[in-house]
């Protein structure tokens, strides 16, 4: 008896979690883009707060920080919506079509197709953006002046840094060929190297005069801490917050932490910075 009571909990669980989370198809010009949206209770008008993955992940995120991060934004009246890029998650498009300005135009899509709902606020919308992720988040903000709060998680300005020594394979071949442990093989256009070679990404940020909160973890080896500063000092922002995360990496430890103590720390940070910013916290 105890254990069917048990089994019924958990299903009352997962259906409540389920039904606070709605995965929809927006059409993104030549694509669908799948995007999971987490609504909080209630009828709104709520502030939203728009995800954009890292490069190689997709939308719920490395070891699910975006699927952990949204009920915790849903419980502070904040609603999210988390997207694949294309070629990414459930996309079913070729990654040969992603580039920096794909990424921003696709996010725009989202964004708008949550604008046409009534229970998203138009006055308080945030962007947050993990590694590749972030890169694309500061355009964003950068060049869409409804855009009123933005996070970094580990957030590139040079991605050529960590990619550059494979742009004489795109030049060759049209594309070069990434390899990863977690997943099949992605394939980088010529066209994504361009733009991340020719796009000043912190010269953009000047643009931007929205808040801003640039997070990384101490022991990052994938995105230099000079970063930081870099993007730091470049926005236009009235409002700029900058932390590290103490023995982190560049996934926050989600895949070496059972206990998730560094990513815990990430997500209230993250969350307390949104409450404040749109104006929840009294």
């Amino acid at each position: 008896m105890k254990k069917l009571l048990v089994a019924v909990l958990a299903l009352i669980m997962l259906f409540s979690f389920a039904n606070a989370e709605e995965v929809v198809s927006i059409e993104g010009g030549g694509w669908n883009i799948p995007a999971t949206i987490c609504m909080p209770e209630g009828e709104g008008p709520f502030p939203l707060v728009v995800m954009y993955h890292g490069t190689g992940s997709n939308r719920e995120e490395a070891g699910n920080g975006y699927k952990m991060l949204a009920p915790l934004l849903a419980e502070k009246g904040i609603a999210s919506v988390r997207f694949d890029f294309v070629g990414n998650g459930d996309s079913t498009a070729s990654y040969r079509h992603y580039t920096l300005t794909s990424g921003v135009r696709d996010g725009r899509r989202v964004i708008d197709y949550m604008l046409e709902k009534p229970e998203i606020d138009p006055d308080k919308i945030g962007v947050i953006g993990w590694s590749q992720g972030g890169t694309v988040a500061m355009l964003t903000a950068a060049w869409y002046d409804d855009i009123k709060a933005l996070v970094t998680w580990a957030g590139a300005t040079d991605l050529m840094h960590n990619f550059g020594s494979m742009y004489e394979e795109a030049e060759q071949n049209g594309f070069a060929k990434m390899e990863f442990d977690w997943r099949e093989p992605l394939e980088l256009s010529l066209a994504w190297f361009d733009e991340a070679r020719d796009i000043d990404v912190a010269h953009e940020l000047s643009n931007y005069t929205g808040a801003i909160f640039v997070l990384a973890g101490e022991n990052d080896t994938v995105v230099p801490l000079e970063t930081m500063e870099e993007i730091t000092s470049n926005t236009g922002s009235k409002y700029i917050a900058s932390e590290i995360i103490k023995d982190a990496d560049h996934t926050f430890n989600v895949f070496s932490d059972p206990e998730l103590k560094a990513y815990k720390e990430l997500a209230e940070k993250t969350v307390n910075f949104f409450e404040e910013m749109f104006g929840l916290i009294e």
